[in-house]
């Protein structure tokens, strides 16, 4: 029976071997013509090559956006950390496949699509024999002699391990930030640096200027190589020149990477276990605000990465931002957008300045400086050295950093947009423009005062609408009740109301004679205005005339003086008794 079974596996085995090995991973090596996807390994977390030491895994890894998307990487097992990717820009789903083709070339092709090749190792006419994953992590194309056709370690993505050495020519680059912007580690002209891929890299950090740095011979840096606990340099001679010991653990046989993370900076981890295993403090470089974007562009660092906006761009703009998106892009006129030097202000440094390349121009003014930058539209910012008439212009501008009490020694300029949120000429007048609150303020006040006044005007005349018709109400008293729809306004009724005013006026010497008030009465005796001097005469008169001209539409004077005209009429109209 069991004889039998074991003929049906090997026939089963000859006609559908990748059936049956399916989710195994190989061990050491794999030959040419082997090939699959992340779901043929799915019980083996996407894995189809291990290391003989299981330290070390090659195939599938999810990727930290989405766990639908993978990377072909190299990993370590226990900590899940990344060694080396061959598509880290280009993710690729559960159903691409990985091959070693018979011809030595390795592919990894999109399955959807037209089978359009991520990544290819072209190894044809080189008598590819297998590839390996070694025990140190390092994936090698071997061919039938034993020789080594291609390395991972000597395409580093953005991890550095224990033992890999690190040549001049190679580099690092980190995983894109959150502004689109990558980092990288290279060595060059004697030293290694790290700086922002910017469209003219900007240096931020060199060991040779790093002050942990252990100096144990001079000489021109071409390699370097993480041996124990520490970084070490070395000549083209291999001897070893300097180092750097970024740990206190003096274990040589733990594994340790170098990573260059997607802020700029290096950090050390240990891929070891227990208590002995604990990552690094260190980091590189060990100032937070020496990396180009702690704080985000145009934003100075001080501290522990305290952020606050360049004073000179504050002023002149509220979003401290430029305001220029692409400063070179022409307009329909064919012309570059409008721009100004705006000065960034006392006690700011920038993170390049210690670093920076051959000056634009030497030994100038700043006048000069700052019509070097205007005319070049791909200048989005100036230093000028005072004390050596260095012009330094940069075509991208990151985080600035406090300077401190000594100064930086350099003057600063930011160009930004003139499209009605920039300040004044060079940022220096922007006080004179007048701020957009205070405008606000006194639109606001102005408005305020007008709707007070309306208000007051409108209560002013509901209140003199009452009081005249108080009025109207009080002489409508006067007016005997049995007389019916008496019209105050007519001429009849307000001769009658004078001549009664004139017949009750407390000076007897000015009440008329009977004859007089029957000429008044009949209108044969024209009658004028009483005098208001009496209390009971001016009370009457005046709610009493004041009522009919409002009524009747007429104007009314008011009632007369004593010695006014009025009263000397008044008093020839009495005559002698």
């Amino acid at each position: 029976m069991s004889g039998g079974f074991f003929i049906v596996f090997l026939t089963c085995l000859a006609f559908f071997p990748d059936t049956l090995l399916a989710g195994v991973a190989s061990i050491g090596s794999i030959p040419p013509g082997f090939g699959g996807s992340q779901m043929n390994y799915i019980n083996n977390n996407g894995l189809f090559l291990e290391s003989k030491n299981s330290a070390f895994g090659f195939g599938f890894v999810t990727t930290p956006a989405s766990v639908t998307l993978f990377t072909l990487s190299i990993v370590h097992k226990s900590s899940l950390k990344l060694i080396w990717s061959a598509n880290r820009a280009s993710p690729v789903s559960n159903s691409d496949k990985f091959q070693f083709e018979d011809n030595g070339n390795v592919v990894l092709r999109r399955e959807e699509g037209g089978s359009a090749e991520v990544w290819r190792l072209d190894n044809s006419g080189k008598n590819a024999s297998r590839i390996e994953l070694r025990d140190s992590g390092n994936l090698v194309v071997v061919s039938g002699d034993g020789t080594s056709i291609w390395e991972s370690f000597d395409h580093p993505t953005d991890t550095l391990i224990t033992n890999q050495t690190f040549r001049e020519g190679m580099k690092l680059t980190s995983n894109p930030s959150s502004s689109n912007m990558t980092y990288a580690l290279e060595i060059r002209s004697g030293d290694m640096f790290l700086s922002v891929n910017s469209s003219t890299p900007q240096v931020y950090w060199s060991m040779g200027n790093d002050k942990d740095r252990i100096i144990n011979k001079y000489g021109l840096v071409t390699s370097s190589s993480l041996v124990g606990n520490s970084w070490r340099f070395f000549d083209q001679k291999q001897a070893f020149l300097w180092q750097y010991i970024f740990s206190e653990n003096k274990d040589d046989n733990a594994t340790w990477i170098a990573v260059l993370g997607s802020n700029g900076v290096i950090s050390f981890s240990n891929l070891g276990s227990g208590s002995s295993a604990a990552d690094s403090s260190t980091k590189i470089p060990t100032d937070q605000c020496s990396t180009p974007e702690p704080c985000g562009p145009y934003y100075v660092c001080s501290g522990s990465k305290v952020c606050g906006c360049v004073p000179g761009l504050s002023r002149a703009r509220s979003d401290c931002k430029s305001g220029i998106a692409s400063p070179c892009k022409k307009t329909g006129n064919n012309a570059t957008s409008s721009v100004q030097l705006v000065n960034a202000g006392d006690g700011v440094d920038y993170f390049a300045l210690g670093f920076a390349p051959t000056p634009f121009s030497k030994r100038t003014s700043l006048g000069s400086c700052k019509e070097f930058c205007n005319n070049n539209c791909s200048c989005l910012g100036l230093f000028f050295q005072n004390s050596s008439g260095n012009c330094f212009l940069f075509d991208w501008i990151g985080s600035f950093k406090n300077s401190g009490d000594g100064g930086s020694g350099f003057v600063s300029y930011i160009k930004v947009a003139t499209n009605g949120a920039g300040g004044g000429d060079d940022g220096e007048d922007g006080g004179k423009h007048f701020p957009y609150v205070v405008i606000i303020v006194v639109v606001t006040v102005f408005i305020i005062g007008v709707l007070i006044f309306v208000a007051f005007r409108i209560h002013r005349r509901k209140k003199t609408i009452l009081d005249a018709y108080e009025d109207h109400r009080k002489l409508l008293e006067i007016v005997d009740g049995k007389m019916k729809n008496v019209d105050v306004t007519d001429e009849r009724v307000q001769r009658a109301m004078k001549t009664a005013l004139w017949c009750i006026q407390e000076d007897m010497h000015l009440r008329p004679s009977m004859s007089k008030v029957v000429q008044m009465l009949e209108g044969v005796f024209p009658v004028v205005q009483p005098p208001s001097c009496s209390t009971l005469g001016s009370r009457l008169y005046s709610s009493f005339f004041k009522s009919i001209s409002e009524e009747g539409g007429g104007t009314s004077s008011g009632p007369s003086d004593c010695n006014s005209e009025n009263y000397l009429s008044a008093v020839r109209l009495s005559g002698p008794r």
